[in-house]
């Protein structure tokens, strides 16, 4: 089972289906991507539901960074999806390593439990007993 994003004028990702496997064509088919794309008038392009930050979650070959979402866009430089930008962490910038939203901070490495807070766009100690 496939996975297919439709993007729109702008890059956006207006849609993601599930659709027929790349190997699997019907007569007349040459590839999926560009039939659903016709059959659409909208350009679609394949995503990988098991791929998240440019690793395959199952240990194969990542593609395209993420797997497509409703509102990500798609970065035709990097022929890669582009999640979207967290709403609960405004100050979080994209990556282009890997084409996610991190802090603007590195989290401290000093073996500490840490989460961010976007009230103080830093990393704070976690502390159980204060659950």
């Amino acid at each position: 089972m496939a996975h297919y994003a439709f993007i729109d004028e702008n890059n956006i990702v207006t849609e993601v289906i599930t659709g027929k496997d790349e190997d699997n064509l019907d007569p007349g088919v040459t590839d999926w991507e560009t039939w659903y794309g016709n059959f659409r008038g909208q350009r679609c392009l394949r995503t990988s539901y098991n791929t998240k930050g440019n690793v395959h979650l199952l240990g194969g070959t990542p593609f395209r960074y993420n797997y497509a979402e409703v509102g990500g866009t798609y970065r035709e430089d990097k022929d890669g999806f582009v999640p979207v930008k967290p709403k609960d962490n405004p100050s979080f910038v994209l990556d282009d390593l890997n084409l996610t939203w991190i802090p603007p901070i590195p989290l401290p490495s000093d073996g500490l439990d840490y989460f961010w807070s976007e009230e103080n766009l830093n990393w704070m100690p976690f502390d159980p007993q204060g659950i």
